[in-house]
């Protein structure tokens, strides 16, 4: 008589999440989605509009989507509803991923000091305190701890031209990351950011002679290479798993090493 092995349980089987930022099949947010199911997650999608949900919706369909939810952060009650539905569905959140960012295209290219008190408030609502906004929403959906995640970018750290604005607003985001680390901890909640090198998506394509970023991070990373958007979706779904439980607060870079190098 033989005995046949069990197949271990995916490291992410019966954890249920919300994942806003998808706008296509090359956002960051969709490879992230990926692999977030391929590891037995489930999770909830959100579309800006009915334009939108034109590319999104059979994506949603293709990672079999618990829910299909509009979201707009501007619109006053939109972020705080997403989440009351995901309540519902699910009862209990186990991780949600933020992988989304604005910034007017004067205040991204030009000086910092020239932009608008408009722009930049616009910028930084809907860039970094949403974040905040949805980490509060979420918290008593995150009985049993979990994972809260959001995307930056080294131009946080450094000055990047044609970066402008985004830089210091993605800085307040990687700061707002460490102290909601800190407040959310003694609930087991756990808070990332995830920077990874520059990717040609929808975001980047509205950054000035972003192909020449792109060459010069490839020649000066350690790996010799830039990054892919599955790259970026392994390293956070895995923040999402058992495996980071000893992990908070930090920014973790996935760049081929580009931002070790002068």
């Amino acid at each position: 008589m033989t005995c046949q092995a069990s197949s271990p349980a995916l490291p992410l089987a019966g954890k249920k999440g919300l994942i806003i930022g998808v706008a296509n099949d090359k956002s960051i947010a969709y490879a992230v989605a990926q692999a977030i199911v391929a590891l037995g997650g489930e999770v909830a999608i959100t579309y800006q509009n009915d334009k939108t949900a034109r590319y999104t919706q059979p994506l949603a369909d293709a990672l079999g989507a618990k829910l299909f939810l509009k979201l707009d952060v501007a619109e006053p009650g939109s972020l705080e509803n997403v989440v009351a539905e995901c309540g519902k569905a699910f009862g209990q959140i186990d991780f949600a991923i933020h992988s989304m960012a604005f910034c007017n295209a004067d205040d991204l290219h030009g000086r910092v000091i020239d932009a608008t008190e408009q722009g930049f408030d616009s910028a930084m609502n809907i860039s970094c305190h949403s974040f905040l906004r949805m980490a509060k929403a979420l918290e008593p959906l995150m009985t049993n701890g979990g994972a809260l995640i959001t995307m930056s970018y080294l131009g946080a750290e450094r000055v990047v031209r044609n970066y402008g604005v985004m830089g210091i607003i993605k800085a307040a985001l990687e700061s707002a990351v460490r102290y909601m680390a800190h407040d959310l901890g003694p609930k087991g909640i756990r808070v990332f950011a995830v920077s990874p090198g520059p990717i040609m998506t929808r975001a980047a394509s509205g950054i000035a002679n972003f192909n020449n970023l792109l060459e010069a991070d490839a020649q000066k990373a350690p790996l010799g290479r830039t990054v892919t958007i599955e790259e970026v979706g392994a390293l956070t779904a895995f923040l999402c798993s058992p495996g980071s439980s000893g992990m908070t607060g930090q920014t973790i870079y996935v760049d081929a090493g580009a931002h070790i190098v002068a």
